[in-house]
């Protein structure tokens, strides 16, 4: 695949805000798929948000393979990250939330405290990449907050403020990607999340590479999906084209419409259809 690069300028303009914002919070919550949980973390974060505390939330994680999701999990808390699964669409996981965080603010309440600050609210500024369900995490938490939800990257463009039920203050901020892919696997890894607008892409060759990981690692559930013989061919253009020609996609003269294919396979891959897929473990190079 050729390599990947999409930086609109609008994020530019994010990084300076969070940078203005920073004053006003107290703690960061940096929101990841939990399919691509390393992919999804904004490498340039850690020197925006300048030491203040973060934890992570594995957002997603009723698409994610769960068995792998609790494994980074422990792997985050053993190098002292807080982080939680949840899953935004359903709610599940969100009451470890707020106890979470207060576990994580404990010392800086206690110090509210002693001056006498008993109602001081705790102020976070909600983080993520685009498309990592981040409006949803908020609009869950605030019940019905007004953050704009769509299955696209790049649409919150700007601050807003919303109160959560137990009375904490979060900060929504556009989602931002880094301007230069130096690993073009983690580029991919986005790609195939939707965090990358479909529109620069080759959707066939990103299908293609996909189906790579698939077949490697999620065999079975790629052959349930697709009703693929037991010793289907493992070379990813023929599986792209057999899984084509199970799903009626045929164009004139009897051929398969690959094009028409591969973005069914990503919609589908996207939308949890084929099974709960994780994409990354921690120490190893997945894709």
């Amino acid at each position: 695949m050729d390599s990947i690069q999409w930086y609109p300028g609008h994020m530019t303009k994010t990084k300076r805000k969070i940078k203005e914002c920073l004053p006003l919070i107290d703690i960061v919550v940096e929101i990841i798929d939990s399919r691509i949980p390393e992919s999804s973390r904004n490498p340039d974060l850690s020197s925006l948000i300048s030491g203040k505390p973060r934890i992570l939330i594995l957002n997603k994680s009723d698409i994610a393979d769960d068995a792998v999701t609790s494994v980074w999990i422990r792997n985050y808390r053993e190098n002292n990250i807080p982080a939680i699964s949840v899953d935004s669409k359903s709610g599940r996981g969100l009451g470890s939330f707020t106890p979470l965080i207060r576990e994580v603010m404990s010392e800086r309440i206690a110090q509210w405290k002693k001056r006498g600050m008993l109602n001081r609210p705790i102020r976070m500024m909600v983080a993520g990449i685009p498309n990592s369900g981040k409006s949803l995490f908020i609009n869950r938490m605030s019940h019905g907050g007004k953050a704009k939800v769509e299955d696209r990257p790049g649409v919150t463009r700007s601050n807003q403020w919303y109160v959560t039920t137990d009375g904490y203050q979060m900060l929504d901020t556009p989602g931002v990607l880094w301007p230069k892919f130096d690993d073009q696997r983690v580029a991919r890894h986005l790609a195939f999340t939707g965090a990358i607008r479909d529109e620069v892409l080759d959707i066939e060759e990103l299908a293609y590479d996909l189906l790579v990981i698939l077949n490697r690692d999620y065999k079975k559930l790629l052959k349930e999906r697709y009703k693929l013989p037991e010793n289907v061919t493992d070379d990813a253009w023929e599986l792209l084209q057999l899984i084509g020609k199970k799903r009626g996609m045929l164009i004139s003269g009897g051929e398969i419409d690959t094009e028409r294919a591969s973005i069914m396979l990503i919609d589908e891959f996207r939308g949890g259809k084929i099974g709960r897929i994780t994409l990354e473990k921690p120490n190893k190079t997945s894709g």
